[in-house]
């Protein structure tokens, strides 16, 4: 029985060892050496400062930028509290949390005279994370009006930036076409700089 207790405790120590530290050290060397950019969360930095990065939304205030879906994780893109609403489609406060962001859409579309009727839905619902930072390209083409009259640019301009950050399926398959919403308003800030 005492043979059998050491051995048990040598195998759980092993393992331990070998799955526990050795493992995960392992892969995470590969990921830095193979992709290091993606193994250290694809942040993106502007002239030395960090200001986000490509896999995690961020709020974005403001008709003069591009606004990502709504988040419903902690106090808005907590990334420490990540989780969707997991409120069902009947429920009352869902269904007047989405008509109000409907409302909100149509009003400040309408402010430019934009005649865009149909709100995309991703615009009006969050995501299942919660930290979404892709809207689609629907979405980023129906606030094309609004940004470029808040930004006094034309609107061809700012579609033009729209078309320049989609980016495909993945493996030309998976997914749909999206715009991250970061990088393209990094980009339209740019091209606002450059305008003055």
């Amino acid at each position: 029985m005492r043979k059998q207790f050491i051995t048990a405790c040598l195998y759980t120590l092993v393992t331990t060892l070998l799955l526990g530290l050795g493992y995960p050290l392992a892969v995470t060397g590969l990921a830095h050496l193979l992709m290091p950019a993606k193994a250290n969360g694809e942040l993106i930095t502007q002239n030395g400062v960090l200001v986000g990065s490509k896999l995690i939304g961020q709020p974005f205030t403001g008709s003069g930028y591009f606004n990502s879906r709504p988040s419903a994780a902690g106090s808005g893109y907590d990334a420490s509290n990540s989780s969707g609403s997991n409120l069902g489609p009947s429920n009352a406060s869902l269904i007047a949390r989405v008509d109000q962001s409907v409302q909100f859409w149509k009003n400040r579309e309408a402010k430019v005279g934009s005649g865009n009727a149909n709100v995309p839905v991703d615009l009006v619902t969050t995501s299942a994370s919660g930290l979404d930072p892709d809207i689609t390209v629907a979405a980023a083409e129906y606030q094309i009006p609004s940004v470029a009259h808040a930004r006094r640019l034309p609107a061809d301009q700012v579609k033009h930036l729209v078309q320049a950050h989609i980016e495909s399926r993945q493996f030309g398959i998976l997914g749909e076409p999206r715009v991250n919403v970061l990088e393209l308003n990094l980009a339209l800030d740019a091209l606002s700089a450059q305008q003055k």
